[in-house]
């Protein structure tokens, strides 16, 4: 017993950064950004939060899955940029839905949405859920040193999320952590205490551009190729790959890498909202299910990578 996905759902502000209005902001350009990094645009949070985001996502994927929030037996919420450290993410969400399960939130950067799906598969393996939601939202807008063209042209605000219900959809999965804040890491701003004697470093997202491109291809392909083998399955028969939107050259070099799978199976939405850190992946799995790409019957990929350093991959077998 693992789990099928009943519905999806996604959620972007309604407020777009084009590079053109970022390079009035930061010594950067349009060509600069798109040359490096693949992003056109990106939407950010004015007046949303990160809860709005997440409980229209979730509302939308209930939505699609026909299943009333009182159904749910678990909310389990993905995300590095909660509006509280407490309450959490999952519990803010399940009291605006009017849902009375128990609820909690993963840290895990941009893979916390995989990392949530395979916690959550050990709930159906226990038999002690039929309904869990999986939400993913961040803000990252509010992390970002918007004076660093390195970070700031990267990153989006959105929200994603999926049902999943009983079933055996999930064939096979794989979960890393590389320990470490030398490559990626967002210090937290927080500390009250008049005994503390260390500086802490300043509360947005600092990131070693070259490591975390050789982290993140070597990564995605080792996991790719490890989850397609578990489950059984040849690149021929991948419908659609769901790669994190990170770097559209990180993705390229995956796809040159795994000439099995062929090109046109790697899915991106990059250029329309940057990197929404765990987010980035069910927004993509949202749109490619809503677009008709994903039908019943299908095996997609799901891939992720980011800070921890950790990494994640899954197979999906798809049911109407």
């Amino acid at each position: 017993m693992s789990f099928t996905i009943l519905g999806t759902g996604s959620f972007v502000p309604s407020r777009v950064v084009d590079n053109e209005e970022l390079s009035r902001m930061v010594e950067t350009s349009d060509q600069w950004i798109t040359q490096r990094v693949g992003v056109k645009e990106r939407h950010v949070c004015t007046t949303e939060t990160v809860t709005d985001l997440g409980v229209e996502a979730a509302r939308r994927a209930l939505d699609a899955a026909g299943v009333r929030p009182e159904e749910l037996d678990l909310i389990i919420a993905a995300t590095i940029s909660a509006d509280t450290i407490s309450p959490g993410l999952g519990g803010m969400v399940q009291n605006r839905l009017g849902a009375a399960c128990p609820a909690f939130d993963m840290n895990v950067a941009c893979p916390g949405f995989l990392f949530a799906m395979d916690v959550a598969a050990g709930f159906f393996a226990r038999k002690v859920v039929k309904k869990v939601l999986v939400v993913s939202a961040e803000r990252m807008s509010g992390l970002l040193d918007w004076t660093d063209r390195s970070t700031c042209c990267i990153f989006g605000d959105g929200a994603g999320a999926a049902v999943l219900g009983e079933g055996d959809g999930y064939l096979s999965s794989e979960l890393h952590t590389k320990g470490g804040d030398d490559i990626i890491s967002i210090p937290t701003a927080w500390d009250n205490s008049p005994f503390y004697e260390l500086e802490r470093g300043k509360s947005c997202v600092h990131m070693k551009g070259q490591d975390t491109y050789k982290f993140a291809v070597t990564s995605m392909v080792a996991d790719i190729r490890s989850v397609m083998e578990k489950a059984g399955i040849t690149g021929e028969q991948v419908k659609a790959v769901i790669p994190h939107q990170a770097n559209l050259r990180i993705i390229a070099e995956a796809r040159r890498r795994l000439p099995e799978i062929p090109a046109d199976r790697f899915l991106t939405n990059i250029e329309k909202y940057g990197n929404t850190s765990s987010a980035s992946e069910p927004i993509l799995l949202d749109e490619a299910v809503r677009s008709g790409l994903i039908s019943s019957g299908d095996y997609v990929v799901l891939a992720a990578f980011g800070g921890g350093l950790s990494s994640a991959a899954c197979v999906i077998k798809w049911k109407d």
